[in-house]
């Protein structure tokens, strides 16, 4: 190490992995099937350098394959780079594998000493740890029952409070921080903090933009393997949402651009997608008797025009119109707001706000206005119904038009962002 302040140096580290198309494992597979062993290279890392200071907290974030945790892998000496030097001064403790060492035959209790000793503590050291680990874990009960019984969330609980124990000159973390309970994880988070201002090196990768500036004073985003900025925690994340955000907007854009068919179950109606909207998603599926049924219908920005990209606390109109087979057919109109995910948000109902049931034959279409847009960053699907008053469903669109909700303006990561404003008195 060139300085005692830097505990972690990375210069110009590579790691290539092969990927091979049918890799032989015999030698006469090797013979006979030469051209089993076409590989093509994947460059996780290229030239990667950097240095962390001590008590520094340094996050990593970027896109899945850019290799962040590959970094932390070789930090830890789980992997080694092909070419290039890292240097580390200090004991290291890891969050990467949790419970990695663990023997399903035997207790918690003697895991922890099995586990603690991979870490390089001394039996009389795990001794004097031993109950601060069961404590945190809350295991007290379980602690000399076998961990084959544990559930997946008891094992992570343990393992975890094993690795934030070992008192460790620095601490590497991958994506863990979702252990346990809502409780248990807010005593990990708090725990991390702790660790933190003990003066303990982190590195964390996390996809999660608010753990990482809540603990991180440094940030890197890593792009195909090389560094695309590294500096304040804050200006880092902004900088890495903004441009996920401006690649959400171009992928919708292209599926904007594409028409396809919505499938209609019953096999004598086929109503091509032109028909209903250009701004279906290529998942449409419709469903219902088609005794009534959208013949039009589009996601609008407060101008009128077709838009699928919004931002938190705009407005938007849902525009629609009606075709009636029957006269004085009544029922409602409902537009569901989910998650790309499929998990129900919330609904826009017509029976709640024009004081009951629609007669489709007379109303023939309409708008809902949609008023500063609660919903935070993220892949959004409306889907639209209409229904009978016996909850039978004339018409329903299921995935299909999606839409995408910028967080530049956003309270957090949460689904739906309230907009609120605080106000405290007395002295803080």
């Amino acid at each position: 190490m060139h300085s005692d302040d830097v505990v972690i140096r990375v210069e110009d580290a590579c790691k290539d992995f092969r990927i091979y198309k049918d890799k032989s494992h015999t030698f006469k597979d090797w013979i006979l099937f030469k051209n089993r062993h076409n590989y093509t290279v994947n460059h996780v890392l290229s030239n990667v350098s950097l240095t962390v200071n001590r008590g520094q907290a340094l996050g990593l974030i970027g896109h899945n394959g850019c290799g962040k945790s590959t970094t932390l892998k070789l930090l830890n000496k789980i992997l080694y780079p092909d070419s290039g030097n890292i240097y580390m001064n200090g004991k290291i403790s890891s969050l990467i594998e949790l419970g990695a060492g663990f023997h399903p035959d035997m207790t918690g209790r003697e895991n922890i000493y099995i586990n603690a000793s991979i870490f390089g503590l001394k039996k009389h050291e795990i001794d004097e740890r031993l109950d601060d680990i069961i404590r945190f874990s809350e295991l007290e009960r379980f602690i000399d029952s076998p961990v084959r019984t544990y559930s997946s969330g008891m094992y992570m609980r343990l393992a975890f409070s094993i690795a934030i124990n070992v008192n460790a000159d620095i601490l590497l973390v991958d994506e863990i921080l979702a252990v346990g309970d809502a409780n248990f994880q807010k005593k990990c988070f708090d725990k991390m903090k702790e660790i933190k201002s003990s003066g303990t090196t982190i590195v964390i990768v996390s996809h999660s933009m608010d753990q990482i500036k809540s603990i991180c004073d440094r940030v890197i985003w890593l792009e195909e393997g090389k560094i695309r900025e590294d500096g304040d925690a804050y200006q880092v994340c902004d900088d890495y949402l903004t441009a996920m955000d401006d690649a959400a907007k171009a992928r919708m854009r292209k599926e904007q651009s594409e028409i396809t068919n919505v499938v209609i179950q019953d096999p004598n109606i086929a109503y091509p997608i032109s028909q209903i909207t250009k701004q279906a998603g290529k998942n449409a599926r419709r469903s219902g008797n088609m005794r009534a049924r959208f013949s039009n219908i589009e996601l609008d920005d407060p101008n009128g025009k077709p838009c699928r990209m919004f931002s938190f606390g705009d407005s938007c109109k849902v525009k629609f119109s009606i075709t009636s087979q029957q006269p004085d057919l009544i029922g409602e109109i409902i537009f569901n707001i989910i998650t790309k995910d499929g998990n129900w948000l919330t609904s826009l109902e017509s029976y709640l706000n024009v004081n009951g049931y629609s007669n489709y034959s007379k109303i023939t279409g309409g708008e809902v206005e949609i008023k500063n847009m609660p919903l935070s960053e993220g892949d959004y699907i409306l889907e639209a119904v209409l229904r009978s008053p016996e909850g039978k469903d004339y018409d329903c669109l299921t995935h299909f038009i999606y839409f995408h909700v910028s967080a530049k303006n956003a309270y957090g990561s949460r689904p739906v962002a309230i907009e609120n404003d605080w106000r405290l008195k007395g002295s803080i």
